[in-house]
């Protein structure tokens, strides 16, 4: 996975610029900002974190990409994001997020990334209509 030719991350949640989150300082030493972006799909109020989750209708998930500023660190910096998602568990523990590909719309064109989806039911969860997780938790504080 890590040797994917793919050297971009969209995110949505607590990596977002606008949380102030220490994490943050993290990806903002491996990563550079390229604007804000969205994927399709749906993000939901999972209490102390958002979930996202793809789909194919007109939803959105709001959020920025970021390219990794230098290749040669790509996998050693996802490796760091990954455990920080809760991608990589201990044996017999599931995932929390699942890492894959997909297609992110910035400034009217595609391009690909990855991204960080929820790997566990959302059932009974309030979806986040505007997609913005920063949004959200300002109307909702």
């Amino acid at each position: 996975m890590n040797n994917h030719p793919v050297k971009k991350i969209f995110v949505y949640g607590s990596l977002r610029k606008g949380f102030h989150s220490p994490v943050y300082e993290y990806i903002s030493r491996f990563f550079t900002y390229e604007g804000d972006a969205r994927v399709r799909g749906r993000l939901y109020d999972m209490g102390a974190f958002p979930a996202g989750i793809p789909d194919t209708a007109d939803a959105f998930i709001i959020g920025e990409l970021y390219r990794v500023t230098n290749e040669n660190e790509f996998s050693w910096a996802m490796g760091q994001l990954d455990d920080y998602e809760g991608v990589t568990v201990e044996v017999g523990e599931v995932p929390l997020y699942r890492r894959e590909v997909t297609e992110v719309m910035i400034s009217g064109e595609t391009t690909a990334a990855w991204i960080y989806w929820y790997n566990a039911d959302v059932s009974g969860k309030r979806v986040i209509e505007s997609g913005d997780m920063l949004e959200y938790l300002k109307q909702h504080k």
